[in-house]
C-alpha cells in the first residue's frame, strides 16, 4: 500500500506529464493539522487547469483518495484552483497568482520533496 507521501509525489509526476510547470511538493505535516502535503503547479490557461484537474480526479479514483469540495468566495477567476484531497492539497495557479502568493515562501519551514526520483 502506498503512503500519502508516495501519492503526493505521484500526483506531482502526473502534473508534469500534463505539462504543469514549476512543480513543488512540500511536506507541511509538522506545521499544521489540516493537511500533510502541498503540490503546487503553475498552469497557463483555464483549459490547462481543467485538464490537470481531470488527471487528478482520475488518479484519486484508483488510489483510495477522495476530493473534498471547497466553497469558493468568487467564481470569476482561474488564477488559483485548489483540489483538496484531505492529506494532499493540489494548488493549480497561474504564474501571476504564483508570484503574488509565493506559497513556497509562506510555507518555507516545510520540507521540499524531490518528485523526480
Amino acid at each position: 500500500m502506498k503512503t500519502i507521501e508516495e501519492k503526493a509525489l505521484e500526483i506531482a509526476r502526473l502534473m508534469e506529464e500534463g505539462k504543469g510547470k514549476d512543480i513543488s511538493v512540500l511536506d507541511i505535516s509538522e506545521l499544521n493539522s489540516w493537511t500533510d502535503y502541498f503540490v503546487i503547479v503553475t498552469v497557463n490557461s483555464s483549459a490547462h487547469w481543467q485538464g490537470l484537474y481531470k488527471m487528478v480526479k482520475d488518479y484519486i479514483k484508483s488510489n483510495d483518495l477522495e476530493i473534498h469540495l471547497t466553497n469558493r468566495k468568487s467564481s470569476d477567476g482561474d488564477d488559483w484552483n485548489l483540489i483538496d484531497i484531505g492529506p494532499i492539497v493540489v494548488h493549480l495557479m497561474s504564474q501571476k497568482a504564483r508570484n503574488f502568493y509565493e506559497l513556497e515562501k509562506l510555507w518555507h519551514a516545510g520540507r521540499k520533496l524531490d518528485y523526480k526520483k
